[in-house]
């Protein structure tokens, strides 16, 4: 086995151990391609109020710009799905990835403990790690890395495991043994594009109008009213949305996560849609503290429920 080769494997073994349930690695270079659909795409003005994206653009299409002589990099997924679910059908619905506490931070954690196996098993190198956290084409790399494809609903899918995990990075200045792209398996389904009920994702799929995604209105879009465009379409959204992963038959094939730290709150698995519509700032902090919905605030939150209440 050449030293890549033993590399790769040992720091995939390594990566499993800490949970991980996919690692790919692809060659740190300028992403050609992908910067001429990015551009496009904020062109179209897709990002909506993201304007954070417009930023840092050379960094977010070439890895060399944020780590110094990079030459590789490790794409990991990590799984959040589950089958909890809130007990009350009625009440606003929460997307499944901010059940639990801020995967930015347990994530991370993971990563940093393998950096320092890295190093202790092949010595001093150069790196950074980013949890959804740094201006980094993260699905892209992903599938240059084949970890898995693009699909229409503009997510990674995988089809061993499906959508339902999160993606990190690890920008290396040292090369590993590069995977490639797998193929597209989305064929003819149209069952994402068809069940999206603000029609974010565009008719032939691969392309969406962030703008329009009910993850962006209930989180993203802040500091004002949600436009009544959007009334009656929310489908009980209150944080996030996963209908396009609910209704993807590759997600068949997801198991349940095993990280304590993703396990929901009691009392927001319990609540029910009247106490939703009264919940009070005392309750919301003790309810998600230390998990994603505080990223909306409370009176962010309390806006996304009472426009779903009419």
């Amino acid at each position: 086995m050449n030293a890549k080769k033993e590399k790769s494997e040992w720091i995939g073994q390594k990566a499993h151990e800490l949970g991980f349930i996919a690692v790919g690695y692809a060659k740190a270079e300028f992403m050609e391609e992908e910067a001429d659909r990015l551009k496009e795409w904020l062109g179209l003005e897709y990002h909506g109020k993201m304007t954070h994206l417009e930023d840092h653009f050379e960094k977010r299409t070439d890895p060399t710009k944020l780590v110094h002589g990079a030459k590789t990099v490790i794409s990991f997924a990590y799984n959040y799905n589950t089958i909890i679910r809130q007990k009350d059908p009625e009440a606003p619905k929460i997307s499944q990835y901010a059940f639990g506490r801020d995967y930015h931070k347990v994530v991370k954690k993971k990563l940093k403990i393998l950096a320092a196996a890295i190093k202790e098993r092949y010595g001093e190198f150069s790196n950074k790690y980013f949890v959804d956290s740094a201006p980094i084409l993260e699905r892209d790399w992903a599938k240059r890395s084949g970890i898995g494809w693009i699909g229409k609903n503009t997510l990674l899918i995988n089809p061993k495991i499906g959508s339902f995990f999160f993606l990190a990075e690890m920008i290396v200045d040292f090369e590993l043994d590069y995977g490639t792209p797998i193929s597209d398996y989305c064929g003819s389904c149209t069952k994402c594009i068809d069940a999206c009920p603000t029609d974010a994702i565009a008719e032939d799929g691969y392309v969406m109008d962030g703008s329009q995604c009910i993850s962006y209105i209930t989180i993203e879009l802040k500091n004002q009213p949600i436009p009544e465009e959007f009334s009656g379409k929310m489908d009980n959204w209150m944080y996030g949305c996963d209908i396009c992963q609910d209704v993807c038959p590759w997600n068949r094939f997801s198991s349940e996560h095993t990280e304590p730290d993703f396990l929901p709150h009691d009392k927001v698995m319990s609540m029910t849609k009247e106490e939703w519509s009264e919940l009070t700032e005392e309750e919301y902090d003790e309810v998600f503290f230390g998990t994603p919905v505080k990223r909306a605030g409370y009176e962010g939150l309390r806006r996304n429920i009472e426009f779903l209440d009419g």
